[in-house]
């Protein structure tokens, strides 16, 4: 299933059961799978048009008023177009607004750099009163929606559109504000978020394995409110990290952990990410290797990350 279905029905669902929960999008209804929700509800879902600061600016004014507005375009868009209307609008004004953004960097394929958003964690990273969250597969999606349509806040939803494998199992029981530990590890942390690489995470667990390199690899789903508690605690573990996201290394997973490392437990911090480049026209597999974020460029980061804490 595509995780836009996924949100498609997690959005009517949420809908039926409570009649604030509003839906505006900014043209991209189709392309985000959101298109068919206007015909349930159709005094409910709002079409600003290709004008996403104007969607932002309706979705606060809604959310003065007592709904729940979400807000769906790509992530380009939903951020740094709109970046001014989320800063002041938005969260200076703490309202109850969801921004959904969709086809998270190297997602967008073939619709090259610029609508490849390597920067937009970084942009409303900085931002106070936001929670930022990033599924790492449908079924972490679909327990989440509930929670952010719950959570008393604004926040944004950075996904992807299309298939991604399942890294979770049906007993998996999501915690919106804890990090997951989807396999435990003694020697290297790998912390990965959002849709992309979490199936190169799981090869390069099984590269170092067979090498007799013990990978713990943890699922930052939430980045900010970050969980400090659960990434030390590996961190305390295996004494070195290795970032991994779809996204620049500066301002996104990266800079966080080693944000947090610098403050609290210093340790070796190695980065899987853009390295502070434009993106560019291409399919997944030529761009996970153009950017080296394959799993064997994720097992040479544990790699280094290893030697250098053997070096301490």
């Amino acid at each position: 299933m595509e995780m836009r279905q996924v949100l498609n029905a997690g959005l009517k669902q949420l809908m039926a059961e409570n009649e604030n929960i509003v839906l505006l999008e900014a043209d991209l209804g189709k392309a985000n799978g959101t298109w068919d929700i206007r015909e349930s509800y159709p005094s409910r879902v709002f079409e600003a048009g290709i004008a996403e600061q104007h969607m932002v600016s309706m979705a606060a004014g809604m959310a003065s008023y007592g709904l729940i507005p979400f807000c769906g375009t790509f992530t380009p868009f939903a951020t740094r177009r709109a970046c001014d209307q989320i800063a002041v609008s938005v969260c200076y004004a703490r309202m109850n607004v969801k921004i959904i953004g969709t086809d998270e960097g190297i997602a967008a394929e073939v619709n090259g750099a610029t609508h490849m958003s390597f920067e937009d964690i970084s942009v409303v990273r900085a931002i106070p009163n936001l929670l930022i969250f990033s599924p790492a597969d449908n079924e972490e999606l679909r327990q989440a929606l509930p929670e952010l349509a719950a959570y008393d806040g604004p926040v944004y939803l950075r996904m992807q559109r299309k298939v991604i494998p399942d890294i979770h199992t049906e007993n998996y029981k999501f915690d919106l504000f804890k990090v997951d530990t989807v396999k435990d590890g003694s020697d290297v942390s790998i912390f990965c978020m959002g849709g992309i690489l979490p199936t190169e995470v799981m090869k390069a667990v099984d590269i170092l394995a067979a090498e007799g390199i013990d990978a713990a690899f943890i699922n930052v789903h939430t980045l900010k409110p970050l969980d400090e508690a659960g990434v030390l605690a590996s961190l305390e573990k295996t004494g070195c990290a290795v970032t991994c996201d779809n996204h620049n290394i500066l301002g996104g997973l990266g800079s966080a952990i080693a944000e947090l490392t610098a403050k609290k437990a210093p340790v070796p911090v190695e980065m899987i990410g853009v390295q502070d480049r434009f993106g560019e026209v291409g399919y997944m597999p030529y761009l996970k290797k153009t950017l080296h974020m394959t799993a064997e460029d994720i097992a040479a980061a544990a790699r280094r990350a290893v030697a250098r804490k053997a070096k301490k």
